[in-house]
């Protein structure tokens, strides 16, 4: 590390406005890895949308890789331990071309361009290796025409998988009691311990890669022999423990599967998990990222598709919270996609996997991948995780992460209540005669400006409490919950918008701005002229609710812009309180 820079044992030390070289090192380190959501926001997650996952601070730089890793990114000297990165993933790169691409010339051309790229990233030394393979197995699909040159190779692992499954060896080394280790005094207890026995068999098959990979398969010997170390570890009886909780609590569960073969065993402990109460999300790629299995594969892999018939497959890329807690009440199991196709990059995935991880209670990460991405990381997550690996001499490993103290996880149901709290004061106020107005304002808009919204809005409420005699007014800036999200905020407010209750919706004009500023006394700040309700994408999709509700009840009244002038906007952003900003076509 560059002597002018502050010494960062974990990825989690990293601010912003430190250090001035530390902050131009990070937004060149995010610029090369193509992961500022600022210079490119069409692939990258913003802010908000990464706080679904991890918790930052508002000048906390994430950065998706391990401890280890980062150290050897930020050093000032050359690493070896990048250099066999970039070595191993120009080697994964090269034996695709000789694999697919035949004709010489087409050859040299990819390999040639590819080139560049690899030795940019071993003079530079800041590409993060995955990233690297990322580009380079992107030139490969790009060039050769090929969209996935592993399915046959991974078809046939699943064929291996379903076919050992119904050997005998198998069937005596996951389903065999062992008596002398079970100390029954209530049956729920033996239930339980016998769940968490067949959990730990089936994720120590899970991430057997021999069960599905060429070579011999083990025999019943063998097997039993490496389940039993799996599941005699007190360390990984503890760890799945601590992550499954008590026997009669349900979770909603996010599980991201690493390997074909290995994914059939994965819906065997889906399937426990089901039987046992929780409802689970897998999530797959959305496209080739090696054995790894894609959303795709289902429509060519005949055992695969068999396997995850029972699941409802989503494959949207941005589904709405509505949308997905309605998809988790209908099914207790959920196919989603990641939305990338490379390792775990938590800048990279999907709306829908960023909105899983947030309803999840649990997170099931497995293999190398996810373990150094979520387990090896100083950063902190908004849920609890459980990896699993397999090590290189062979052993089975599980690691328990808990999610970060002070995390409050807002449920339907909490969000019901608190929604259906505010419901019951408006359906009082119209039996006492009153008109019932709902008043839809900035409330976060504008960067930087939430308290002095908060303000422009308590000042204009309070203003029509004085003035129009025999009205109810909700100002949602009244029920905020410290720890709720744009999410939360627009799900429990869509509650309470479409109860039939509201007589007239009023939204922020430029006036109603302008006067609140008057009340308090002050002069329009810059940053506030010409701002009106039409300014808050939380406030278009509002207004998108109040046109439909005032066709189902003429009688209701809308004040404020022009609705025409809403729709100029995308739709708001994740879990944001600001604006998405104006499309122009």
């Amino acid at each position: 590390m560059p002597s002018e820079f502050p010494e960062v044992s974990s990825v989690s030390e990293l601010r912003y406005g430190r250090d001035p070289y530390l902050d131009a090192w990070l937004l060149h380190f995010l610029y090369e890895n193509n992961l500022d959501y600022l210079l490119t926001p069409l692939y990258n997650a913003t802010p908000e949308q990464l706080r679904f996952m991890v918790v930052l601070e508002e000048d906390q730089v994430y950065v998706p890789c391990s401890d280890e890793l980062f150290g050897e990114l930020v050093t000032h000297r050359k690493s070896q331990y990048l250099t066999r990165g970039y070595l191993t993933a120009w080697r994964v790169f090269a034996a695709l071309i000789h694999e697919h691409i035949k004709d010489d010339y087409a050859r040299r051309r990819i390999v040639t361009f590819a080139r560049h790229h690899f030795r940019q990233a071993v003079e530079q030394h800041i590409l993060i290796p995955s990233r690297l393979t990322k580009r380079l197995s992107g030139i490969f699909l790009t060039q050769s025409g090929i969209d996935d040159p592993y399915r046959e190779r991974k078809k046939s692992y699943n064929e291996r998988v379903a076919q050992f499954m119904g050997t005998p060896a198998l069937d005596q080394a996951l389903h065999y009691c062992p008596e002398s280790s079970l100390a029954c005094q209530r049956i729920g207890d033996l239930r339980w311990e016998l769940d968490r026995l067949e959990m730990l068999r089936l994720f120590a098959l899970s991430s057997w890669a021999d069960l599905w990979h060429e070579g011999p398969l083990p025999d019943a010997e063998a097997l039993q022999k490496g389940l039993d170390q799996a599941c005699g570890d007190a360390g990984n009886q503890e760890s799945l423990s601590r992550a499954l909780g008590p026997r009669e609590e349900a979770k909603k569960i996010l599980y991201i599967p690493n390997s074909s073969g290995g994914i059939l065993f994965d819906v065997l402990v889906i399937k426990a998990l089901l039987r046992q109460g929780h409802q689970v999300m897998l999530a797959l790629k959305n496209g080739f990222y090696f054995q790894t299995p894609t959303l795709w594969d289902i429509e060519c892999d005949p055992r695969l598709a068999e396997a995850l018939e029972p699941a409802r497959i989503m494959p949207e890329s941005s589904v709405s919270k509505n949308d997905l807690l309605r998809a988790l009440r209908e099914h207790r199991f959920v196919i989603i996609t990641d939305g990338t196709r490379e390792r775990l990059n938590l800048y990279r995935v999907s709306v829908t996997f960023s909105r899983a991880w947030k309803e999840a209670d649990l997170i099931i990460g497995k293999g190398e991948p996810q373990v150094r991405r979520l387990i090896h990381t100083g950063h902190k997550f908004t849920r609890d995780i459980l990896c699993f690996q397999r090590e290189e001499d062979g052993s089975f490993r599980l690691h328990f992460k808990p999610k970060a103290e002070g995390i409050h996880k807002f449920t339907e149901s909490d969000l019901n209540d608190m929604a259906d709290e505010i419901i019951h004061t408006m359906r009082d106020a119209k039996l006492a005669g009153k008109q019932v107005m709902f008043y839809s304002a900035i409330i976060g808009s504008i960067p930087g400006q939430t308290k002095t919204a908060i303000e422009v809005v308590q000042t204009f409420v309070d203003y029509l409490r004085f003035r129009l005699e025999g009205a109810f007014i909700i100002n949602p800036a009244e029920h905020f919950v410290q720890g709720m999200d744009g999410d939360d905020l627009m799900y429990m407010w869509e509650r309470v918008q479409r109860s039939g209750l509201i007589d007239v919706w009023r939204f922020q004009s430029v006036a109603d701005v302008e006067k609140s500023f008057e009340l308090m006394d002050r002069r329009v700040p810059p940053v506030w002229t010409g701002k009106d309700a039409t300014f808050s994408t939380g406030c278009t999709k509002e207004m998108k609710i109040a046109l439909e509700m005032q066709r189902r009840h003429p009688e209701m009244q809308i004040i404020g812009p022009n609705p025409e002038r809403f729709f100029r906007r995308r739709e708001y952003g994740v879990g944001k309180y600001f604006d998405a900003g104006i499309q122009y076509l």
